[in-house]
């Protein structure tokens, strides 16, 4: 590791690897329909009941967390992400799954797409096979992504805020709960970290970046309403 690499914290090198892939979220077709508000409902509606699914297995890798994690405090932060997944992320979706018609029968008989369906084997294999920073690296690149498209949806359309049918996914991901829980992802991840090896983060880095490619696979698959 050079000196410049150790001023750098691990997070900001792993926000600087994915600059390319992210700045293509913000210019994706789904994600610029949200913030001018005139996404196709289908779309949105094969999205959602999409990303209800990949929540139920995203909690599972926090889950996983609780379980590799060897401090109580470690613990506690990791099963206080699983709480805020299925009872603050999710309620959004549930409000709009009603909004859009989606039965509860059809959650249950619904099935991933397969772009969904790899990135949460991905993911939950990073979580039985790693320790608990690959597996905060794992989580890390959809929670943080989401922050960041929501801050810049309203930067570019303030408007989109008080969109009467998006406007509540873009509160969710630019509120301050939300926020607050992903800047404790950062602080987790960078103390994790502190200690590791140029190796050890490099792995850091590929795990983050395979994720954030995963991401851009689940816009894409959104969009085109992919099984």
């Amino acid at each position: 590791m050079t000196a410049n690499q150790k001023d750098i914290s691990v997070s900001k090198r792993l926000y600087e690897s994915v600059q390319e892939i992210w700045e293509s979220y913000h210019q994706h077709s789904f994600v610029q329909g949200i913030g001018k508000g005139d996404l196709a409902m289908d779309r949105f509606r094969f999205y959602m009941l999409q990303d209800y699914l990949y929540l139920y297995d995203y909690a599972k890798v926090f889950a996983l967390g609780v379980v590799k994690a060897k401090d109580p405090n470690l613990m506690r932060f990791f099963a206080d992400n699983v709480d805020q997944i299925l009872n603050g992320e999710m309620k959004i979706h549930q409000s709009y799954m009603n909004r859009l018609g989606i039965t509860k029968d059809e959650v249950a008989n619904a099935r991933k797409s397969p772009a969904n369906d790899s990135y949460t084997n991905y993911m939950l294999s990073i979580g039985f096979q790693g320790d608990v920073a690959e597996i905060t690296a794992a989580i890390l690149s959809c929670s943080w992504s989401y922050q960041e498209i929501g801050s810049r949806i309203v930067s570019a359309h303030p408007q989109s805020l008080t969109h009467d049918f998006y406007g509540e996914w873009v509160q969710g991901y630019t509120s301050k709960e939300y926020v607050d829980t992903n800047d404790a992802l950062l602080v987790m991840m960078d103390s994790l970290a502190r200690d590791y090896s140029e190796d050890q983060i490099q792995n850091l880095m590929t795990i983050f970046v395979n994720c954030s490619l995963y991401e851009r696979m689940f816009w894409d698959m959104a969009w085109n309403m992919e099984y």
